[in-house]
């Protein structure tokens, strides 16, 4: 097997570490509502604050990586996605556990950028590069079940913190793999890197935008949209995110390379697969906040049978990524003699953003009484769409960029994936929230009880438990599925979008060659690949 095969494999094993982690914490919420007392907020914050951390640092993970070495930097990462398990497995507060988390984001943007920026690098036929993205975002939705059956099994058995002790065996594994047959590789003439600006646009602009916008959406679900403690941070992180974008449009000073090369976007093809990953994590994550809180506490299931209740949305994502790989056109003038026909890369894309807004809504249909066993359905034609779409958008993005730019491109496009992902969870879980704290019934409850119940499912059903109310824990249940309906129905608009904006503008024609974004190439330092 040539060396690049081999060190797919290492990439593999890398973002696995990343996916596992992604749902891992997904399972044990029910589980940290009552051991760490905390709100459906707080477990938002849970899960936004490894994704904040990781959007923010994306995009110079991947201008270090193009400058000073791909293979070394991910080596450094995964060391510290180690050091962040451990924070996290012995975190004691909720504030904590915040804090381990964004450790853990450090390590994850790392990985996540330089597993993808060298992709074209290894592989620069782009047929065998649809094969590699697909086996690196196969490799990720791996992680997603697998966490939680993982995570449920080690919750059966040991206290909450083991869940990312997990995480552990699989990074050491990564970067044995990685330090054996991975080559270095690096821009051999970087420009000299805009210092100034990735420090305090990270820091402070896109870092403090994001938390402010996050924040604003959590509180809003909590408090509502109209309080000011919603609004101030929303209008402040909006004003943060817009100084941001016009600090990336200034002309760069001195030939120093911007944090964001906005003439990426010039590139239709990187833009329009860019916006389509997006929308497709916006809806994935709010997904995967919500579904292990209605198996744990609505149907009763244990941690690990919640997990494997997820197993389905990973079949359907396999299957939905052979298709794509078999079907997707490879962009060149003339398909090679007996492949077969092809079928152009928005056609497999806006099919796939169809299905698994069918499957969203089909989800939508879920009463207090349905059987376990109906999401199975729904999932696994959720994870076919997903799994024909989000290879074909990636594909598409990462074809348009050169070699020469393949951090900061690929940084950019999971960055973008990331806000996707931060803002799903902060709005659908708003729409949760919201939705649950308008039905549930807590008339006739004394005034702590009913405030304490009305924070969230899980502590609904602990004062249900404490006052031996059983009306109350029903009411808890059925208000939590009809807010889970609506917003699974939201995802299923998001995904109808991303079905229209695919057909109508996803598109291979040009190749990077001619593409804006990748004019004037730089040659690449690379090992023996």
């Amino acid at each position: 097997m040539a060396r690049r095969w081999w060190s797919l494999v290492a990439l593999s094993t890398a973002v696995l570490a990343v996916g596992i982690d992604l749902t891992v914490l997904n399972v044990a919420l029910p589980n940290l509502a009552t051991s760490l007392h905390a709100s459906t907020s707080q477990l938002q914050w849970f899960v936004d604050a490894y994704s904040l951390v990781v959007a923010a640092l994306l995009v110079p993970a991947g201008l270090l990586a193009d400058r000073f070495g791909r293979r070394r930097l991910l080596m450094a990462a995964i060391a510290v996605f180690a050091l962040g398990s451990v924070a996290c497995a012995y975190a004691g507060s909720p504030a904590a556990l915040v804090a381990g988390r964004a450790v853990l984001g450090i390590g994850a943007a790392v990985i996540l950028t330089v597993s993808v920026s060298l992709l074209p690098v290894l592989f620069p036929d782009d047929h065998e590069r649809q094969k590699a993205t697909a086996a690196v975002m196969g490799c990720t939705m791996l992680g997603y079940p697998l966490g939680p059956v993982i995570g449920g099994w080690l919750l059966g058995h040991f206290w909450w913190g083991s869940i990312f002790l997990v995480n552990l065996p699989v990074a050491a594994l990564a970067l044995l793999a990685v330090l054996a047959v991975m080559p270095e590789s690096r821009r051999a003439r970087p420009p000299r890197p805009d210092t100034p600006g990735v420090i305090g646009a990270t820091l402070g602009l896109s870092g403090l935008g994001l938390v402010g916008v996050t924040y604003g959406v959590i509180e809003a679900g909590q408090e509502g949209w109209g309080s000011p403690g919603a609004l101030a941070p929303l209008a402040g992180g909006l004003a943060a995110l817009a100084a941001f974008a016009a600090w990336e449009r200034r002309r760069p000073r001195h030939h120093a390379e911007p944090l964001i090369d906005l003439g990426l976007f010039s590139s239709g093809p990187f833009a329009w697969g860019t916006v389509l990953a997006t929308l497709v994590s916006f809806a994935l994550f709010g997904l995967l906040f919500a579904m292990p809180q209605y198996f744990e506490g609505v149907t009763g299931l244990t941690a690990l049978a919640s997990g494997v209740r997820l197993l389905p949305f990973i079949g359907g994502f396999v299957l939905g990524a052979i298709v794509v790989t078999a079907l997707q056109r490879d962009g060149e003038p003339h398909t090679p003699a007996g492949a077969g026909p092809r079928v152009p890369a928005n056609i497999v894309a806006s099919a796939g953003f169809a299905v698994m807004a069918a499957g969203l809504l089909l989800g939508a249909t879920t009463t207090l009484d349905s059987a376990p066993g109906w999401a199975a359905t729904w999932f696994v034609v959720c994870g076919l769409g997903l799994g024909s779409a989000l290879p074909a958008s990636m594909n598409v993005a990462l074809g348009a960029l050169g070699t020469e730019r393949t951090g900061a491109g690929s940084g950019l496009i999971m960055a973008c994936r990331q806000v996707g992902a931060t803002v799903g969870v902060a709005v659908l879980g708003t729409v949760l929230n919201s939705g649950y704290r308008h039905h549930v019934a807590v008339t006739g409850l004394p005034p702590g009880a009913a405030g304490v119940a009305r924070q969230g499912l899980g502590n609904g059903l602990v004062v249900a438990q404490r006052l031996g109310d059983g009306p109350l824990a029903r009411s808890a249940r059925s208000a939590f599925v009809l807010s889970l309906d609506e917003m699974l129905r939201v995802c299923a608009g998001t995904a109808l979008v991303a079905t229209v904006l695919a057909l109508a503008f996803l598109s291979r024609r040009r190749s990077a060659r001619t593409s804006p974004a990748t004019v004037r190439p730089e040659p690449v330092v690379a090992g023996d690949l």
